[in-house]
């Protein structure tokens, strides 16, 4: 990668250096390369993109296909996807697990919740810049086998997502009127109600959330306001709560939750503004994805977090007979039959939150090689679908232990994906940088792209940093067993980080000085 593609002086000036003349074939015309590829079935494909179904996958966006509008769909997805029922749990962690006083789980969602929103903005801003998806842009720092390593990563955490996504909106939908609907059917529901912007694909994706989180924002206002009427008691937790080291070790774990709902974002965040133009401000794109998250996500889980200090009975017996939906009902309970219509809207909201994880998980499954990306996306988005459906259906009855266990190893991953994509970045891409930009039409070539052994022994130096520090309920790793008391505290995401950050960098530059590229 040491001869530098023909650039403006404007990529020049952002490190990324893309083909202006030539286009790479599969990006030139998706739906003529899908239709001339599927022979018989052209003509259905032909139909489907011709009625809107989005053609186009992993294939990089050129420059003259990208869109000048819609930069604040940047703030206002994210605040649709995360001003939803689904992040309220979230916060009720933090006294189910934890008895953290409601100041302290408070203090933890906001600081972590800013780490986590720094990392994922960063990754954000490189949309734009490339015009690729995340999964594909993880190439230029570990190579395709190591790109594919991480979409089979993001695969899982996107389906994880869903899963507690349809699941939660499942329960909800089932305690307005027990008995009534089965809460099979209500996780069917949420999955198809899902599907169906993904199918589609891009520009439906944006249009719904940009719009969702109006009528929800206006719930969970409403939700505020009934809550604090019940009686919200910061000292609720106070005669529970750890003290000392122990402590520490709750806040250290339950942030590390915190961390993970919002990094959760950073594989996919790229995703959804590929399509804008590559001299879009990244300030602008890295504060309003910044803000899309924190303010929400905070809001939010502080507000899950308030709910379970409420001291009437009557609600604690409402989340241990039905978990967050049945907690939520309590709340929403004085307004009766209409307290019952707004929990119906809420029970929907999960919909925003699972629209960008079944999206995503199609287009990290055709990120796992050529043979993968050949099979058109929304054969993904479907297949994906089905397979977080079943699952929700089987694992419906142990939604918390779902939840707990994914958010934390969740953090772990991608804390050092983050890490290694932002050093590469920073240090190997910058200008004046050893490789002096991106050669953005090599994504899919890998004699082009880096062998990838630097980015893959990060990574696994990223997971023996995971292990020694994590506390779980299954295993707990000699560092975190020594940083809390009895059970432990959790340094799985941040000893990750900081174990694939150490090595990165010279395991790189060998790369660099052996191969050239």
């Amino acid at each position: 990668m040491s001869g530098l593609s023909p650039s403006s002086s404007h990529d020049k000036e952002k490190g990324v250096v893309a083909e202006k003349s030539t286009v790479h074939a599969a990006e030139a015309d998706p739906e003529e390369i899908l239709v001339k590829r599927y022979g018989r079935l052209g003509p259905l494909l032909s139909k489907l993109f011709a009625n809107g179904v989005e053609a186009r996958g992993v294939e990089r966006v050129p420059e003259d296909q990208r869109e000048t509008k819609n930069m604040w769909n940047n703030l206002l997805m994210w605040w649709s996807v995360n001003t939803v029922l689904t992040t309220i749990p979230i916060g009720t962690l933090a006294q189910e697990f934890y008895f953290l006083t409601l100041p302290h789980a408070i203090a933890t969602i906001l600081c972590f919740g800013a780490l986590g929103g720094v990392a994922t903005a960063f990754i954000s801003t490189m949309g734009p810049k490339t015009g690729l998806r995340t999964m594909i842009i993880t190439r230029f720092s570990s190579g395709y086998f190591g790109g594919t390593i991480y979409s089979i990563l993001n695969i899982l955490t996107q389906l994880g997502f869903s899963v507690t996504a349809v699941i939660l909106g499942g329960q909800t939908l089932a305690s307005i009127n027990p008995g009534t609907l089965p809460l099979v059917v209500g996780i069917i529901i949420i999955g198809v109600l899902s599907l169906i912007p993904c199918f589609i694909g891009y520009q439906y994706v944006h249009y719904y959330e940009r719009y969702a989180w109006i009528v929800i924002f206006v719930i969970i206002m409403f939700l505020w306001g009934l809550g604090g009427h019940a009686g919200f008691d910061v000292n609720a937790q106070k005669p529970l709560e750890d003290k000392g080291r122990a402590l520490s070790a709750d806040i250290l774990s339950f942030g590390g939750i915190v961390f993970g709902s919002f990094t959760g974002w950073a594989p996919v965040a790229a995703d959804y503004n590929c399509r804008l133009p590559a001299d879009s401000s990244s300030t602008k794109v890295f504060l309003l994805t910044f803000f899309g998250l924190w303010i929400p996500i905070c809001f939010v889980e502080i507000l899950g977090a308030a709910l379970m200090t409420i001291t009437n009975p009557a609600y604690g017996q409402a989340y241990a007979e039905g978990s967050t939906g049945g907690l939520v009902a309590q709340v929403l309970s004085p307004w009766g039959g209409f307290g019952k219509f707004l929990l119906v809207l809420l029970g929907l909201s999960v919909v925003a939150n699972n629209i960008p994880n079944t999206y995503s998980a199609g287009l990290a499954m055709q990120s796992l090689g050529r043979p993968f990306a050949m099979v058109p996306r929304f054969f993904w988005t479907f297949l994906a679908f089905v397979i977080y459906t079943v699952a929700g259906v089987a694992g419906r009855e142990h939604f918390s232990e779902i939840l707990t266990n994914f958010l934390s190893i969740l953090s772990y991953w991608t804390a050092f994906f983050i890490v290694i994509v932002a050093e590469e970045h920073f240090i190997f891409r910058r200008r004046g940088g050893p490789l002096g930009g991106y050669n953005l039409n090599d994504w899919d070539t890998p004699s082009r792209l880096p062998v990838g052994f630097a980015g893959i022994l990060a990574g696994c130096f990223g997971v023996a940093g995971a292990v020694v520090g994590m506390s779980e309920v299954w295993y707990t790793g000699p560092l975190g067993k020594d940083a809390g008391a009895e059970f432990g505290a959790d340094l799985g995401f941040e000893l990750a980080a900081a174990f694939a950050a150490v090595t990165y960098p010279p395991l790189r530059w060998l790369e660099i000085r052996l191969t050239g590229r």
